[in-house]
């Protein structure tokens, strides 16, 4: 029934295989118009490692990366299966970001409420009411900001940029084609 329950879960969030590319390079060879996508919503944005990296610089000049970096920690804590792991990463979590002593606190109701004696049985649920907190914070704070900031804006232009090249060059092929023989 937990089983259920947790995948019943999982489909209504974004799919978990997300994961940031620190210090891969990317764009350039990104399927067109990924800020369209981005735009559409941020679970769109959460899915795409490049909308991931992108989102972190932003919330990074807002000195908000934390929120992000939690949320992208709760999502593979979801997916663990082996206690032991499960226990290891509930404690760096905790420690990282709800512990009153945590590096990258973040700011979430009821934090005080989880203590660290939860810590020693782990499960995949244990963190979603917080990480949920967070998503919807993101959503409806940083990622609204995000849309509207010059380094999504500046990604935008560049991508439109790429395709109307790429449109030309098409064009261009095409017409040598048809004179050509």
């Amino acid at each position: 029934m937990f089983n259920r329950a947790v995948s019943r879960l999982s489909r209504k969030r974004p799919p978990s295989d997300i994961h940031d590319s620190d210090g891969s390079s990317s764009s350039s060879h990104q399927s067109l118009k990924s800020t369209a996508k981005w735009a559409a919503s941020l679970e769109n944005l959460l899915e795409d490692p490049e909308g991931v990296k992108r989102f972190r610089e932003f919330l990074k000049k807002e000195f908000s990366e934390e929120n992000v970096l939690f949320w992208l920690a709760c999502e593979d804590f979801k997916k663990m299966q082996d206690k032991k792991q499960m226990q290891e990463k509930a404690k760096e979590i905790y420690m990282t970001f709800l512990s009153s002593k945590a590096s990258s606190q973040v700011n979430v109701e009821g934090q005080s409420r989880l203590n660290e004696k939860i810590l020693e049985e782990p499960h995949p649920l244990m963190f979603q009411k917080l990480q949920d907190q967070i998503f919807n914070l993101m959503k409806y704070d940083s990622y609204s900001r995000f849309l509207k900031s010059d380094l999504f804006l500046k990604h935008k232009r560049t991508e439109e940029e790429e395709e109307d090249s790429s449109d030309a060059q098409t064009a261009a092929k095409r017409a040598s084609r048809i004179y050509n023989t």
